[in-house]
């Protein structure tokens, strides 16, 4: 995978917003594979498609692209809110494809896929409508929350500037797609909220008793649970289930 991007096919633009999205669409176009089926390429949608910008014809998953120049940061802007909303309950929602690059050297920094399957309320945030002068007055946007995503919902491509191998990129994403069995929103939020905090460990191997640390934190987002402990334990349980972790001895797991 060649992270150089080609200045020659945006030499007849001089507006330089639209010079990055051609050097960057045309980069994932032809460096890109599909990180659900391996397959070699993935294609590009006629301009304006209201879903998404790429899409694997092998396997049909779809991917919308959102480039910066800057780094990732923990904030990416999106569209509409209340669009972003309905997407989430819908069939049609894209995968994410995130490329941060550098202009001045035509360079590709990071690249990284969001699954489909991590994108719920929590992680949208909205916007203030826009002002009563703007040209689309009261239009309220919003913005996608990388650190409420979790890790495992980052898969990389290039990570600051280093290709990650094809095998790997395939196999993190295999590790999630029982996400995508879980149609209830707030039952997925409830894992995906469990898989964050032993992110926050930072460790391969932790006790049931570390988990049960983020009870007044899950408390706080779940407030109408009055037995946390008793869910975390059902959480641990279902990850452990569907491989994401393995079950060590009595209060202990470990990252498979």
């Amino acid at each position: 995978m060649k992270l150089i991007l080609d200045k020659k096919l945006a030499a007849n633009y001089k507006n330089a917003s639209q010079k990055a999205r051609i050097l960057t669409e045309e980069w994932v176009n032809n460096s890109v594979f599909c990180p659900n089926c391996g397959h070699l390429n993935i294609d590009k949608y006629p301009n304006n498609q209201p879903v998404a910008d790429f899409y694997c014809a092998n396997c049909h998953e779809d991917y919308e692209l959102k480039s910066k120049q800057s780094a990732l940061g923990t904030k990416i802007v999106d569209g509409a809110y209340r669009t972003m909303l309905e997407r989430l309950t819908g069939s049609n929602n894209p995968n994410f494809f995130l490329l941060n690059y550098d202009m001045a050297n035509l360079e590709v920094i990071n690249f990284l896929v969001i699954p489909k399957h991590f994108f719920v309320p929590e992680i949208i945030e909205k916007k203030k409508p826009l002002a009563p002068a703007a040209r689309r007055a009261g239009w309220v946007g919003c913005n996608i929350i990388l650190n409420n995503i979790p890790q495992t919902g980052k898969i990389f491509f290039v990570h600051n500037g280093q290709v990650e191998p094809k095998r790997k990129v395939l196999n993190n994403w295999q590790k999630t797609l029982f996400l995508r069995e879980e149609k209830e929103i707030s039952a997925k939020g409830w894992l995906l909220d469990i898989m964050r905090c032993v992110d926050k460990l930072g460790k391969k191997e932790f006790t049931l008793d570390e988990v049960y640390a983020f009870e007044k934190e899950l408390s706080g987002l779940h407030p109408d649970n009055k037995h946390i402990k008793d869910k975390i334990r059902q959480q641990l349980q279902l990850l452990r289930d569907k491989g994401y972790l393995t079950f060590v001895s009595r209060g202990c797991y470990r990252f498979t």
